[in-house]
C-alpha cells in the first residue's frame, strides 16, 4: 500500500513537473509569436514586405508550437481538474486566438503590401495610391472579417484566478480589438476611397470648418468653408472663405422629414447656416450645407466634410507648424487657443480682419497638407484620432458610399437601433463664444436587465470656466437674452437623445424640478432643457428615465467640443432572450 502511494506521489510529481515545463514553453512561444507579430506590423507600416513576410512566418511557427502544446492530452487533463484547471483552459483559448491571428490574418495583411504602408499609400503631393487600395480591397475585406471574428473569440475568453494568465488574456483582448479596428478601417477605405477620391471621375466636396467655441450639434457654428476637388487621388482646395459669403435670406427649405421639422424647424436650420447643424446627426448638416452651397454658388457637390480647430491641432502635430505672413508660428499647441480665443481679443474691433486671419491659418495648413508629407504614418494616425472623436466627419451623396460611411466613426451618425444610448448635445443659445470655456461631465447609469424595462439616469454637469476679465459682447454677451442673464453667462440648450422607447420620468436642474421639451431623432426620444450657466459656476442636470432593457452595448457619444468631456457609464449589457 505504501509502495503504491509512493508511486502515485511520484507520478503526480512527475506530471506536475511536466506541466510546469510545458507551461514555461507555452509562455515563451506565445511571447515569441507576439514579438514577431509586432515586427511584422512595423515592417508593414514602413513598406518592407520582405521583412514582414519573414517575421509573419516566424510568428506563426511559434504560435503553432504553443497551440500544439495546449492541445496535448496532458494539458487537456490538467484543464479538466475541477477548481485547478481554469488557467490551462484559458491558456488553450489564448493560444487558439494567437494562432488564428498568425495563420489567417498576418499573411493576408502582408499580401496587401502598399495598402498598409502609409509611405506607399500617400505619394508626393499628398496623392493617394488608389490603385493599391483597389487591388487590396478583396483581401482586406476578408482579413478584416477574420480579425473581427478572432477579436470576438478573444473577448469570450473567460477570466482566471492566476494573475499572469489573466493579464495575458486582457492584453490579447486589447490587441485583437485594436488590430480588428485597424483592418476594418483600412478595408473600408479600400472599399470607398478610390471612387470618392476621383478614381472614376472628378469629385467635389464642401468642407465646413466648425467653430466649437459656439456649440452646435455636430460640434460648432459653421465659421468658414472651402470647396475641395479630387481627381485620380489628388486633392486641391478652392474657394476658401468665411461664413460671410453665405447669405441667410432667400434660401429654399430642405425636407428632412417630419421629426426633424418638429424638433428643429423653429430655428430654420435648412435655410440659415447659423443653425444648420443643431442636430448631432452629421448627414442632416451635410445635406443642408450641400443645399445652401448649391443655392449660393450653383455648384452641386458630391459630398461634405466637417472638421474643427482641435482636428487642426492634431494635423499640425503630424505635419509641423505653419508660418503666417507676419512670421507668427501656428503650432499644434497654440492653434486652438489662437483661433477660438486669442483671435477674438486681437481683432475685437474688426470682425472682417479676424475672419481673414482664420482663413489664412486654414489656407496655410491646406498648403502644407497638399505638398510633400514627411511623416505619412503620423498623419494617418492623427486623422484616425480626429475621426474617432467626431472631429472629422464625411458624407457622400452616393447612397452606396454613404451606407458604408454611416457604419464608421467618419459618418458621425445617430444610430437607428434599439441599443442603450445617451447622446448629450449642447447648442449655444446666446450667439457668443463661451463654449470655449465649457467643461462637461456625463454619467449614464441603469438598473439590471431583470425586467422588460429598467430605470436609468443621465447626469450632466456643465461648468462655465470663463476667467475674470474684460470681454467683448461678441465673446461673452448674448445675441438674445430672454433671461436677463449677466455678461459671461452661457445660455445652453441641453438635449438628451435617449434610447429608443425611453420615457422621461423627471428632470431636475441643481436638484429642482425643471421642464423639458420633447421631440424625436431617428426614432430616439429627445428631451431638451434650457439652462443658464453663470460665469465660474456649475449646473447639474439629471434626467431620470424608464427605458427598455434593450440588447446591445450601451453608448455615450461625445459631442466634439473644445474640452475633453469626462464620461462614466454603469449600464449592464442586456442580451436578447
Amino acid at each position: 500500500m505504501a509502495i503504491g502511494s509512493a508511486c502515485a506521489a511520484v507520478a503526480v510529481g512527475a506530471f506536475g513537473c511536466y506541466l510546469a515545463y510545458e507551461a514555461s514553453q507555452v509562455k515563451l512561444n506565445l511571447e515569441r509569436a507576439a514579438d514577431f507579430a509586432a515586427i511584422t506590423k512595423d515592417a508593414l507600416l514602413v513598406g518592407n514586405s520582405d521583412a514582414a513576410t519573414r517575421s509573419a512566418a516566424d510568428a506563426d511557427r511559434y504560435a503553432g508550437l504553443a497551440q500544439d502544446a495546449t492541445h496535448s492530452i496532458g494539458w487537456r487533463v490538467a484543464g479538466a481538474i475541477p477548481g485547478l484547471g481554469n488557467p490551462f483552459a484559458t491558456t488553450r483559448q489564448i493560444s487558439d486566438v494567437v494562432r488564428g491571428l498568425t495563420s489567417d490574418v498576418l499573411p493576408s495583411a502582408v499580401q496587401t503590401g502598399s495598402a498598409m504602408a502609409p509611405n506607399q499609400l500617400i505619394l508626393d503631393g499628398a496623392r493617394i495610391n488608389l490603385q493599391a487600395l483597389r487591388e487590396a480591397a478583396p483581401t482586406l475585406s476578408d482579413t478584416a472579417i477574420t480579425a473581427s471574428a478572432l477579436a470576438a473569440d478573444a473577448m469570450n475568453i473567460g477570466g482566471t484566478y492566476l494573475g499572469p494568465v489573466d493579464d495575458a488574456r486582457l492584453k490579447l483582448q486589447e490587441q485583437t480589438a485594436e488590430l480588428s479596428t485597424l483592418l476594418t478601417n483600412v478595408s473600408t477605405a479600400a472599399e470607398i476611397a478610390p471612387a470618392m477620391l476621383g478614381a472614376d471621375g472628378p469629385r467635389s466636396y464642401f468642407v465646413g470648418f466648425q467653430t466649437n467655441a459656439e456649440a452646435r450639434g455636430t460640434g460648432g457654428l459653421l465659421g468658414g468653408f472651402a470647396e475641395m476637388h479630387a481627381a485620380d487621388g489628388t486633392v486641391r482646395v478652392d474657394e476658401l472663405a468665411s461664413n460671410r459669403e453665405l447669405s441667410v435670406q432667400g434660401k429654399q427649405p430642405l425636407d428632412l422629414g417630419a421629426d426633424f421639422e418638429r424638433q428643429y424647424g423653429h430655428s430654420r436650420p435648412t435655410q440659415d447656416f447659423r443653425n444648420s447643424n443643431v442636430s448631432s446627426h452629421f448627414p442632416y448638416a451635410a445635406q443642408i450645407w450641400r443645399s445652401l452651397w448649391a443655392q449660393e454658388s450653383g455648384v452641386q457637390v458630391d459630398g461634405v466634410i466637417g472638421t474643427d480647430p482641435v482636428a487642426l491641432s492634431y494635423i499640425l502635430d503630424a505635419i509641423g507648424p505653419v508660418t503666417m505672413p507676419d512670421g507668427e508660428k501656428v503650432t499644434a499647441q497654440n492653434v486652438v487657443e489662437l483661433t477660438e480665443s486669442t483671435a477674438y481679443s486681437r481683432f475685437a474691433d474688426n470682425n472682417t480682419a479676424r475672419k481673414r486671419y482664420l482663413q489664412t491659418v486654414a489656407s496655410k495648413v491646406v498648403e502644407r497638407m497638399t505638398g510633400k508629407i514627411a511623416k505619412p504614418q503620423a498623419l494617418l494616425e492623427v486623422l484616425g484620432k480626429a475621426a474617432n472623436e467626431g472631429r472629422i466627419a464625411v458624407w457622400s451623396s452616393v447612397p452606396a458610399e454613404q451606407a458604408v460611411l454611416a457604419r464608421t466613426a467618419l459618418g458621425h451618425t445617430v444610430p437607428d437601433d434599439d441599443a442603450p444610448y445617451a447622446g448629450v448635445v449642447v447648442n449655444n443659445l446666446g450667439g457668443n463664444k463661451l463654449d470655449y470655456y465649457l467643461e462637461r461631465g456625463i454619467d449614464y447609469t441603469a438598473d439590471s436587465c431583470a425586467g422588460d424595462t429598467r430605470q436609468s439616469r443621465v447626469t450632466v454637469r456643465l461648468t462655465n470656466s470663463l476667467p475674470n476679465g474684460d470681454y467683448t459682447q461678441y465673446v461673452a454677451g448674448m445675441f438674445d437674452n430672454p433671461m436677463g442673464a449677466p455678461v459671461g453667462t452661457n445660455l445652453t440648450n441641453l438635449s438628451l437623445v435617449a434610447t429608443h422607447g425611453s420615457k422621461l420620468d423627471k428632470v431636475t436642474v441643481d436638484g429642482k424640478p425643471a421642464f423639458a421639451f420633447t421631440g424625436a431623432e431617428l426614432g430616439h426620444p429627445v428631451f431638451d432643457v434650457q439652462v443658464p450657466v453663470h460665469q465660474g459656476k456649475k449646473v447639474e442636470v439629471v434626467f431620470e428615465l424608464t427605458e427598455p432593457s434593450s440588447s446591445g452595448a450601451p453608448r455615450v457619444p461625445v459631442q466634439p467640443l473644445v474640452d475633453d468631456a469626462v464620461v462614466t457609464m454603469d449600464v449592464p449589457t442586456c442580451h436578447a432572450p
